[in-house]
């Protein structure tokens, strides 16, 4: 079984925000990313958070909306770092760079991201605020 990892985990690995990258997923479909029924937290594999951290580079580097940021993203990363258009404009990224980078910061975030919380919070028998 591929392994998944949190929203925090990526948004740690990626160098965004929590809400950012939840907004996205919340309005966007992304290859890689389970979401479940409401109240069941989003788990990404490594090729989500991979093709995120290519939209990232499209929107910041090429001034892409979020929509045809995904959709290029998922055809470079399909297609081995690779994109030729119809009308000859190519597009290359240096994907295997980019996976070794980002595994590295993966691995780094794991250690560092807050474990989700499972179960009902605790309640305050006292009725004092802590």
């Amino acid at each position: 079984m591929a392994r998944v990892y949190t929203i925090d985990t990526a948004a740690l690995t990626l160098g965004t925000s929590v809400k950012w990258l939840d907004n996205i997923l919340s309005h966007h479909a992304v290859s890689g990313v389970h979401s479940g029924r409401q109240g069941v937290s989003r788990r990404l594999r490594i090729e989500a958070i991979l093709i995120l951290a290519v939209v990232l580079l499209l929107i910041q580097d090429l001034s892409l909306s979020i929509p045809d940021a995904i959709h290029l993203a998922e055809t470079l990363v399909g297609a081995n770092g690779q994109y030729q258009s119809r009308s000859g404009l190519s597009v290359g990224l240096e994907l295997a760079v980019l996976r070794e980078n980002l595994l590295q910061r993966l691995e780094t975030a794991v250690e560092t991201a807050p474990m989700p919380r499972r179960g009902r919070p605790p309640t305050n028998k006292t009725g004092r605020l802590n």
